[in-house]
């Protein structure tokens, strides 16, 4: 590992400050910079802790919920307000990693974290995410992981989160604070599909840094779920995964929320397949139909085909599971 700096940050402006420099990134949980680091993935020359600035509050807000960046997984997705407004996201939160690592992971952290493709991983195998213009291993290796959707011939790697997905589906705006000042993002646009520039994960920019989440209030808490569809059943990425989130009035689903995992660059929200259950009665048939118009642009490589079929029935199940009919 290369050697660098170490700093604490002292208040957020110092940290915007720092930030703003070349080389320089932000460290607070490290479940995933410093793995990244030990493997040479990258190599910044300092990094600034962040972990005393005050930015771990879960509070509710007159619309909705607000959630600190540095605001632990295993913290949030016990939190009353959350449990009580929000379990879509508390059920995201406790299907990714371990029980060790969500106990030092921070939202913002979770956010920034980068894909887990193995060709990303291995700086002897080429990966334009990793070192632009060096071509995708992937594309032609073993792909089984990899995107169904939003993919480039530059990249098919995907989002590894779990609590991104839980997000994109409750329509979360990310909090950025900058030289500028502080801006929001809608959650479904803060990360990026890979085009000509899978180096770039998200609409971060430089001198930019999250500090903090809002949700807005809805009526999904009595029906929603999360169902995460992996290799075994503790501490594995997903194959696929759905968050599903339906407003049930009398048996008809007068609102839908559906967002994916483990099959595209980032969070991927079924926009169509919402669009089709509204007005519709929340039942199995109604749940395959909008299964399979989510998957109409669904694309598979060698080994991930099964994505395909298996998308579907995964879909249709964490409907079924959100609207109580399991």
């Amino acid at each position: 590992m290369k050697q660098f700096q170490y700093t604490r940050a002292v208040s957020q402006q110092s940290t915007i400050d720092a930030i703003a420099k070349p080389g320089t990134k932000i460290i607070a949980g490290g479940t995933n910079l410093v793995d990244l680091m030990k493997r040479g993935v990258t190599a910044p020359d300092k990094l600034v802790d962040i972990n005393n600035l005050p930015l771990k509050n879960i509070t509710s807000t007159k619309t909705g919920l607000h959630i600190g960046a540095l605001a632990l997984n295993s913290v949030v997705s016990e939190n009353s307000l959350v449990l009580q407004k929000q379990p879509l996201l508390s059920m995201a939160l406790k299907a990714g990693a371990s029980p060790q690592l969500r106990n030092m992971a921070t939202v913002g952290g979770n956010m920034m974290q980068r894909t887990r493709c193995a060709y990303f991983f291995d700086v002897s195998m080429p990966c334009n995410k990793r070192e632009p213009g060096t071509g995708c291993g992937a594309m032609g290796g073993y792909n089984r992981m990899h995107a169904i959707f939003g993919a480039s011939e530059q990249c098919i790697a995907v989002h590894p989160s779990d609590m991104c997905v839980g997000l994109a589906a409750l329509d979360a705006t990310v909090i950025i604070a900058g030289k500028k000042g502080e801006r929001r993002i809608q959650f479904i646009d803060f990360h990026r599909l890979p085009g000509d520039h899978p180096e770039q994960d998200n609409h971060l920019a430089m001198g930019e840094m999250i500090i903090g989440v809002d949700i807005p209030d809805n009526n999904f808490a009595k029906n929603s779920y999360y169902l995460k569809i992996r290799d075994r059943q503790s501490y594995a990425f997903a194959l696929v995964s759905v968050a599903a989130a339906l407003d049930i009035s009398n048996g008809i689903i007068k609102q839908a929320r559906l967002a994916m995992g483990g099959v595209a660059h980032k969070p991927w929200r079924l926009f169509d397949a919402e669009k089709a259950l509204a007005g519709k009665a929340a039942t199995e048939e109604n749940f395959k139909q909008a299964a399979q118009i989510a998957m109409r642009d669904a694309k598979g490589y060698e080994y991930n085909s099964f994505k395909i079929k298996m998308a579907p029935a995964v879909i249709a199940e964490a409907l079924k599971h959100a609207a109580g009919l399991v």
